[in-house]
């Protein structure tokens, strides 16, 4: 989430005006995040997420994804349903972009997962796998494993001010990549960003919901895992935290058991799922427009996690 597009009171009133919502009571951006620009809404009837779409969203896509989160709601997952205006419309358009409301979720965000909150988020995925099972509209990769490539030939440039040499580097792993990459895996709906600030917990420190469902698309359910892994189970010194890793699959698993396949393919998955946040935090490097409330991520982090990665990771050996 960020903030990208301002809202003035006056546009905020005439978004309103086509909802049964009252009027605003509170506004506010949300600065975390890097892709859309959000805003936490108070009407008189109660607290709203608005979210503005901004460049890398595709207007053709936003269906996919509202639609999405009122099938996963509608089916007992706490994910955040669109609210539709009084003419049934959920997509929207403000400042001349299109934009949502959706429910406001409770609960808070792990800063620093820890174990527990490992296996709590591998529950919700399986359950968010397992909830999207069934739904009708398709919507491919465009951030998988054919289009890193090309994506990274754009910013070979940018990889080598960053570190000298990297660009070589990066073409190897991109070209061992492609050679072994599995294809026949079960999948289905995936989340594709689920991060710790796209996951929240309960008081007690049970799974309350996942939100930010923009990246969503069908792929592999092992490479979601694997994203996740990435994202939950590295330590602040770029270590790789098994222990943490072993506890999300095993909170996972309560839902749904990975078959063979699937653990087999992990390893090679989560190099995968690192190149494809190192190559988009390379394309957002140099790219994010000024005065916007978000500050780009730095792409070496998951330079780091690749490197870890081409050493190769065992999950499910010994004490597994």
């Amino acid at each position: 989430m960020a903030v990208y597009t301002d809202i003035t009171d006056d546009e905020l009133a005439a978004f309103l005006a086509d909802y049964d919502l009252g009027q605003a009571v509170a506004f506010k951006g949300i600065a975390e995040g890097v892709e859309n620009s959000n805003f936490l809404l108070e009407t008189e009837t109660g607290r709203y997420i608005l979210t503005v779409y901004e460049r890398r969203a595709k207007p053709e896509d936003l269906p996919y994804f509202l639609n999405l989160l009122t099938w996963l709601a509608d089916r007992g997952y706490p994910s955040a349903k669109p609210i539709a205006d009084r003419s049934g419309a959920t997509l929207k358009t403000i400042r001349g972009k299109p934009a949502a409301l959706v429910e406001f979720l409770p609960g808070l965000s792990a800063r620093r997962p820890t174990i527990a909150h490992c296996r709590e988020a591998g529950e919700g995925l399986a359950w968010l796998h397992l909830a999207g099972e069934g739904y009708p509209a398709r919507r491919a990769n465009d951030l998988g494993q054919p289009h890193w490539a090309p994506l990274f030939s754009k910013h070979r440039k940018a990889a080598e001010g960053l570190k000298p040499g990297l660009s070589a580097v990066i073409d190897n792993d991109l070209a061992e990549l492609a050679l072994v990459w599995p294809k026949t895996l079960p999948s289905g709906v995936i989340h594709a960003d689920y991060f710790p600030d796209n996951v929240f917990f309960k008081p007690d420190g049970r799974f309350a919901a996942a939100i930010d469902f923009y990246f969503a698309c069908d792929d592999a359910y092992a490479y979601d895992i694997a994203v996740t892994l990435n994202a939950w189970c590295f330590e602040a010194d770029g270590s790789f935290n098994i222990t943490a890793a072993r506890a999300l699959i095993a909170g996972y698993e309560r839902r749904r058991p990975l078959s063979p396949a699937e653990r087999d393919a992990i390893p090679i998955l989560a190099r995968g799922a690192a190149m494809r946040f190192f190559l988009t935090r390379l394309a957002d490097w140099g790219a994010t427009p000024a005065g916007a409330l978000v500050k780009p991520k730095d792409p070496l982090e998951y330079e780091r996690k690749l490197a870890v990665h081409r050493e190769g990771l065992s999950l499910f050996g010994a004490g597994a």
